[in-house]
């Protein structure tokens, strides 16, 4: 197995270099001073450029060619299925358009960071601007190879055998259904009396909340940490996850979900197999399933009744000074299945966040594809968030098209990976029940069972199995939208 063998020890050299980029971008949105963001955006463009030409080596060719005749085992042949794919997917780019994009991203997410809280679309525009036309570059390119159209070869980045036709029937179809029952729960909570929270809640507090809350769902802080960014994300590598989160001393739930949907996130890294570290078999299967991990936290455990009773005790005991009985289980569990439209996608609720992605898949569909232009965003946006969720948004950048970070950084492709996510975890949820006592575990305060699937049935198996192999092993069946609606009737209805 000679040519496997060199082909596995080059892609665990690529990935050592890899880990060093990852580390590079945390620091980069978490602890880099502004001054130092020209420097570290030309270091890790030359980063790149090195992958980009250790993934272009010559021999890379006739070790492919050879390795295919090899005597594999079956997990050795879908570890080679994986690396040929993720080399051909960074060969066909132009090394000079890989080392465009990396600064055009790094320019643009930097000074996103200011121009957000100044509502500043026309200096965004400016460098968006670049990172689309840079971006429809390598779609076009992609889309050659592929023979497919600009949008579903980006979307294969994230989400490997997915296609526009199938995103845009399941999407259709949530659209006939979601609306009326937005309507119908906002209806049945009129009636619902909510204790309110108050509005003191200092920082320091809610990080140790957030440290209470990853402790028991089973982080391993020995490898990894919790810090601030101006957007939370999960980043760094399997044996050194960092997570993020932001603060607002006016009110604790945003952070303290943000820290069980991120923790989802590590958790999934931090379950993946060691004896396929390096090699892209042994990373996450999709964007749509790694997503799934961070729903099934924060919306099947995280809002669920029972492990708001375990958070009740500490909420009580950081923030004594609120009303009386605000921290009740009862009280908690109306608070965080509020239905309400809103601006921000990072704060909405389970039923209408939906709307929120499909928003952002139908314009980034159409910019990938060169149908609009990136000046037409605001225009559409607003169009979208009154016709989906009634919400107005007309001048507001802030906290409309400018509010998310995955465009600055030419993302393009993966919002759609946050529906399937919240589907793939209905649909798992309703499999694990079939073998796990959910309730019972999180009402124990023990979640391992919830745990011990997720590891066996998703963890473990990385990238080993197609998404679709990989759903029906769990499950039975591939994608099913049913799941995630019979959830969301289940719980608000």
């Amino acid at each position: 197995m000679k040519n496997y063998e060199n082909l596995k020890k080059h892609f665990v050299k690529i990935s050592r270099f890899n880990h060093l980029a990852s580390i590079c971008s945390w620091d980069q949105a978490a602890m880099m001073p502004a001054g130092g963001n020209a420097a570290r955006s030309e270091a890790m463009a030359e980063l790149a450029l090195h992958v980009h030409d250790l993934q272009n080596k010559t021999e890379l060719v006739d070790w492919y060619a050879g390795a295919e005749s090899e005597d594999l085992s079956a997990e050795q042949k879908a570890s080679l299925v994986e690396m040929k794919r993720v080399w051909e997917d960074d060969k066909i780019i132009p090394a000079e358009l890989v080392e465009a994009k990396s600064l055009a991203n790094s320019k643009c997410e930097h000074a996103w960071r200011t121009q957000r809280g100044e509502n500043d679309w026309a200096g965004f525009l400016g460098n968006f601007t670049e990172v689309v036309n840079l971006s429809q570059q390598e779609a076009k390119i992609r889309a050659e190879h592929a023979g497919s159209s600009a949008y579903d070869a980006m979307l294969s980045l994230y989400e490997p055998g997915t296609t526009t036709a199938s995103l845009d029937a399941l999407f259709a179809d949530v659209k006939t259904w979601l609306p009326d029952m937005v309507m119908e729960i906002s209806e049945k909570q009129k009636s619902e009396a909510l204790i309110k929270f108050g509005s003191d809640f200092p920082i320091d507090a809610q990080k140790k909340l957030g440290l209470k809350a990853m402790d028991l769902l089973g982080f391993d802080f020995e490898h990894g940490r919790l810090d601030v960014s101006v957007h939370p994300f999960c980043g760094g590598v399997p044996t050194d996850v960092r997570i993020t989160t932001r603060y607002d001393e006016s009110e604790f739930v945003s952070a303290m979900m943000g820290v069980i949907h991120e923790t989802g996130h590590a958790c999934y890294e931090q379950g993946l197999p060691q004896h396929l570290a390096g090699l892209p078999a042994g990373m996450a299967r999709s964007m749509g399933i790694h997503e799934s991990q961070s729903l099934f936290f924060e919306m099947q455990v995280g809002r669920s009744q029972e492990f708001l009773g375990l958070m009740s005790p500490m909420l009580s005991d950081l923030f004594a000074e609120t009303n009386a009985g605000a921290f009740g289980a009862d009280n908690l569990a109306k608070a965080y299945t509020r239905v309400k439209p809103g601006h921000i996608r990072v704060d909405a609720d389970e039923a209408t966040y939906p709307a929120h992605i499909i928003l952002r898949y139908e314009i980034e569909r159409d910019l990938m594809n060169g149908v609009i232009e990136a000046k037409d965003v605001p225009e559409l946006w607003a169009q979208k968030m009154q016709e989906y969720l009634g919400v107005d948004t007309k001048g507001n950048y802030k906290d409309g098209c400018i509010q998310d970070i995955h465009w600055t950084m030419g993302a393009f492709g993966y919002f759609p990976s946050y529906t399937l996510g919240a589907m793939y975890a209905a649909q798992f949820k309703a499999a694990m029940l079939k073998s796990v006592d959910v309730n019972a575990a999180i009402n124990a305060g023990d979640l391992s069972p919830i745990f011990d699937w997720l590891r066996t049935n998703i963890w473990q198996k990385a990238s080993i199995f197609s998404t679709d192999d990989l759903v029906t092993q769990a499950t039975g069946e591939t994608l099913n939208a049913a799941y995630f609606k019979a959830h969301l009737q289940a719980r608000y209805l």
